[in-house]
């Protein structure tokens, strides 16, 4: 009696998984509703400033928020809060958002535009324009602003 070995020759067939080049942590978010979020939240940034609300400013700024004016010093978010809210910033009665010119990346959005500022200075009623930069990234479900740089425009001669 002869025994017959029986040889099985197994084949797996590997498949590639095709990952997609970069990950979209804000695929259910537009870009156009990105864009119109943080430019409602910048609204809602100015009046908390004119308003001196450091309780919003604490939901709109980052833990790791840093702002810069002009060549000056950098301030955390604790030291631009207390700068706003104890007037040692300019003292504003309002302030006026315009060109502003936005880019949505995944979940970062950078603004750029002109802040006019007008306030009371001795007495004298004063109007001066900034130009600015803010990144915004997504946190936690919400935007929030990381970086502002703020840079003023000399008058007009």
């Amino acid at each position: 009696m002869k025994r017959r070995i029986l040889v099985l020759t197994l084949t797996y067939c590997v498949a590639e998984a095709v990952l997609p080049a970069e990950p979209k942590h804000l695929s259910a978010l537009s870009e156009a509703d990105a864009t119109q979020q943080v430019l409602d939240l910048e609204k809602v940034w100015v009046a908390a400033e004119v308003r001196h609300d450091a309780a919003t400013l604490q939901r709109i700024l980052d833990d790791k928020f840093l702002a810069t004016f002009g060549g000056g010093r950098t301030y955390d978010k604790v030291a631009f809060i207390k700068a706003v809210t104890d007037g040692a910033a300019d003292p504003t009665e309002s302030q006026t958002l315009t060109d502003e010119k936005v880019i949505v990346d995944d979940d970062t959005v950078v603004v750029v535009g002109t802040d006019s500022y007008q306030g009371t200075e001795d007495g004298v009623l004063s109007t001066k324009v900034y130009r600015y930069t803010v990144t915004y990234v997504h946190r936690h479900g919400r935007w929030v602003a990381l970086a502002e740089h703020l840079a003023r425009v000399p008058p007009a001669k």
